[in-house]
């Protein structure tokens, strides 16, 4: 998976990081998930404790998006086979399929593949009837990919504000309040449109906490945010948003729009969504092999947030506590998070949150004097499980005390958000192309020899 595994894997401990991030994207993959989620016998579908006798239902389709989208509908063709009628997903990396149309489309930017693919699904979604049972596959890079800008705004405003919201520094839930009431589809509205069929929701989770209105936006899910909300966003990060953007957020807030569903509405009853896989799933996989190699665990956490750089700064001043005082936690030791940080853009280079955390890590292990590939020192890897960290080809970076060798030259990556350009001359990239799947950001730690 890790195309650039020979020049990352400069010690047992390199190898191990590497060993236990691949272990980590592939438990999430929707092939995995799919597998491990659902089971057909005898024509009944089961999932958890939920059963669906599919020669009661006139249709079996199968809708959705982001960026698991395209593999998942994959893996359900092969598990339904002759029971599937069809269906459509929109996504960045199309899987072979048969009787679903993948739509590919792009990210994180929405194009107009994207809202001609999302049109056709939402034409699939009103046809649908009471007698229909639909399974609607959403995960990661969703809001995105399932773009249909509401009747007042078009694709070009649509694009702008959420490449401001992108840049400003803004949680997911707080861009994503925004993109749903700029929506034909987000915050509920394809469970209206899928009204009155029987609709299963399948997430594959890249938000902390898992809330089912923020992943991919909440097709499927009621919506807890209100026009206002969506303004606040904009107030709060001093967004200057295209006036079109501006004048239909008001006009919402004013009662000219109608809202999104909320909890209770009878347009979300009908759906029974279900939360398949997310960061746990890859921090244990993960964390299994770094157990297997002979470290002690340490899972930080699966909800950190924040400032990517300052995140690496904390993850590197817990190692080198580990390493020179054995607390709090005594080496072999391998610290894992997940969780999603978040960068504000000030400056003019390329990156992503997981280089930002990698290299706001490397500076200080450099200082700390920590060689990892020689004397034992802490080695952070930290990755985007989708495989594309930002806008670029890298999912991450594998980072030690040797990494940074001039701190002045590392800050000022840092500043300019260039820390693809610094990490790339040193060969501390982590390269896999777009893995297929997407359940947040995966962070492993290792300190001492096991």
């Amino acid at each position: 998976m890790i195309r650039n595994e020979a020049t990352l894997a400069r010690s047992a401990r390199h190898e191990h990081a590497l060993r236990s991030i691949e272990a980590g994207i592939e438990a999430g993959h929707p092939r995995t998930v799919v597998e491990s989620a659902l089971s057909l016998t005898d024509g009944v579908l089961a999932l958890g404790d939920e059963q669906y006798r599919l020669d009661e239902f006139d249709k079996l389709l199968v809708l959705g998006g982001g960026k698991p989208a395209g593999q998942a509908a994959a893996a359900l063709e092969d598990l339904l086979g002759d029971h599937l009628d069809g269906g459509l997903v929109v996504t960045d990396t199309p899987a072979d399929t048969s009787r679903i149309d993948a739509v590919e489309g792009t990210h994180p930017l929405p194009s107009t593949a994207n809202v001609e693919g999302t049109r056709r699904l939402l034409d699939w979604a009103e046809a649908a009837t009471a007698g229909d049972l639909v399974l609607v596959v959403i995960g990661g890079g969703g809001s995105a990919l399932l773009c249909a800008p509401a009747d007042g705004v078009s694709l070009g405003p649509y694009r702008t504000v959420t490449d401001r919201l992108l840049e400003s520094g803004a949680t997911i839930d707080e861009i994503n309040a925004v993109r749903k009431h700029l929506s034909a589809i987000k915050g509920g509205q394809l469970a209206r449109a899928l009204a009155p069929s029987t609709a299963v929701g399948l997430a594959l989770s890249d938000v902390v906490g898992d809330p089912l209105d923020v992943i991919a936006s909440g097709p499927t899910a009621p919506d807890p945010t209100r026009y206002d909300d969506a303004l606040a966003v904009l107030d709060q990060y001093d967004i200057d948003a295209p006036d079109t953007v501006r004048a239909m957020l008001d006009r919402g807030a004013n009662g000219e729009r109608p809202e999104t569903p909320t909890e209770g509405d009878a347009a979300v009853q009908h759906v029974r969504n279900h939360v398949l896989a997310n960061n746990r799933t890859a921090l244990d996989a993960a964390a299994a092999v770094c157990e297997d190699a002979g470290y002690r665990l340490a899972i930080l956490s699966a909800g950190i947030e924040g400032e990517a750089r300052e995140v690496g700064r904390v993850h590197a001043a817990i190692a080198d506590s580990c390493m020179a005082t054995g607390e709090p936690f005594e080496p072999p030791v391998a610290l894992l998070s997940g969780g999603e940080t978040t960068v504000t853009v000030r400056g003019e280079g390329r990156g992503g949150p997981n280089q930002e955390v990698a290299l706001g890590a490397a500076i200080d292990l450099a200082a700390a004097g920590a060689d990892g590939s020689a004397d034992g020192g802490p080695v952070l890897a930290s990755v985007d499980t989708d495989g594309i960290d930002g806008a670029t080809d890298a999912a991450g970076a594998l980072v030690d005390g040797a990494t940074v060798t001039d701190r002045r030259a590392a800050q000022r990556a840092l500043a300019d958000n260039d820390a693809f350009t610094y990490l790339n001359d040193r060969d501390a990239l982590v390269l896999t192309g777009p893995t297929g799947t997407n359940v947040n950001d995966l962070r492993v730690v290792l300190v001492g020899e096991p």
